[in-house]
C-alpha cells in the first residue's frame, strides 16, 4: 500500500516513517520542512491547507491510502485551530475524491472528549459514543475534523478512521500517562490496523496503550484490529507523586481542561 503521511517531520511521522516499510507499506512524506537526516522516501514539502498543493502531491503519484498527522500540536484561537485541523482535512478528502483514494486515517485527539469528567467514571470507560466534550479550541478543530470525515465517508464511500491519540511518548511521565499512555510500537499497531481493517466506514477508536488503568474504551479499536501489548503500568513505580497529579485527573484532557487555556475565541488587533 503507498500511503501519504503528512506531517511526516514529527514524532509520530518519524516513528511511522520508518515502520510501516517494514510491514510493507511504501511511504511518500509531505510536510512544511524538508525530510530528516537519513530519510530515504519520495518527500513533498508543502501547506496542507493549500488545495493546490495538496492536489499536486496527489497528481504526482498514485495512493493507497492517507494518514493525516499536520497540524499545530498545541493551543491556537479558534480561527487558527480550525484552519489547522479542519481545513488540512478537507484539503486532503477533496483531494482524496479527485484522485480516487479511499482510505483515512486521522490523528484525532483525546481532547476531543477531554472535558468529560473524571468522577463517576471508574471502570465505565469514556466510549467513542460519548458526545463531544472539547477541553480546548485544539480540541474543538479535532471534533470538527471528525464531523467533516463523517460527512466524506456518508456522501463518497470513503473509508475514515479517527484515532483520538492520548498521550505519545517513549514511557509515560507523570502519573495521568497510566491512563492515557501510546507507546510508539502500539502506534503502530493502531495505524497499521486503521489502514488494513476491512471497510470500516466512518469509524473512531482511542489511540493509547493497553494501559491497567486506562479512562477510555479500548473495546472500538479492538473491533477495528488494533490490539495493544505495552502497558503504562510496567512504569507505575518509576512515576513520583506531584501536587498537580489530582487537579489533571479531575478531567479526561487533564491540564487542557484547566483555567491555563481559558481564552477568547477570536484574537483581538
Amino acid at each position: 500500500m503507498r500511503v501519504l503521511v503528512t506531517g511526516a517531520a514529527g514524532s509520530i511521522g518519524a516513528t511511522l516513517t520508518t515502520a510501516l516499510p517494514t510491514l510493507g507499506h511504501e511511504v511518500v512524506g509531505f510536510d512544511l520542512v524538508p525530510a530528516p537526516e537519513g530519510v530515504d522516501i519520495a518527500w513533498h514539502l508543502g501547506d496542507c491547507t493549500d488545495p493546490d498543493a495538496v492536489d499536486a502531491v496527489f497528481a504526482a503519484q498514485p495512493l493507497d491510502a492517507v494518514v493525516h498527522l499536520a497540524g499545530h500540536p498545541d493551543e491556537l484561537d479558534l480561527p487558527g485551530s480550525l484552519s489547522s485541523h479542519v481545513i488540512t482535512t478537507a484539503a486532503l478528502l477533496d483531494a482524496m475524491v479527485s484522485h480516487r483514494v479511499s482510505r483515512f486515517v486521522y490523528a484525532g485527539s483525546n481532547h476531543a472528549v477531554g472535558r468529560t469528567p473524571r468522577r463517576g467514571l471508574d471502570r465505565d470507560m469514556v466510549g467513542v459514543d460519548t458526545r463531544p466534550r472539547p477541553d480546548t479550541f485544539y480540541g474543538v478543530g479535532k471534533v470538527a475534523a471528525e464531523a467533516v470525515m463523517s460527512l466524506y465517508a456518508d456522501r463518497y464511500g470513503l473509508d475514515a478512521i479517527s484515532c483520538r491519540i492520548g498521550s505519545f511518548l517513549p514511557q509515560p511521565e507523570t502519573r495521568r500517562h497510566l491512563a492515557t499512555w501510546l507507546s510508539p510500537d502500539d502506534c503502530v499497531r493502531m495505524v497499521q490496523a486503521s489502514l488494513t481493517t476491512s471497510a470500516p466506514g466512518y469509524a473512531v477508536l482511542y489511540g493509547i496503550s493497553a494501559n491497567r488503568d486506562a479512562w477510555w474504551d479500548l473495546e472500538p479499536g479492538r473491533d477495528l484490529g488494533y490490539h495493544p501489548v505495552d502497558d503504562a503500568a510496567a512504569y507505575a513505580d518509576q512515576l513520583p507523586e506531584r501536587p498537580e497529579d489530582e487537579a489533571e485527573a479531575t478531567w479526561v484532557g487533564g491540564p487542557f481542561a484547566g483555567q491555563a487555556f481559558y481564552r477568547p475565541a477570536l484574537t483581538r488587533s
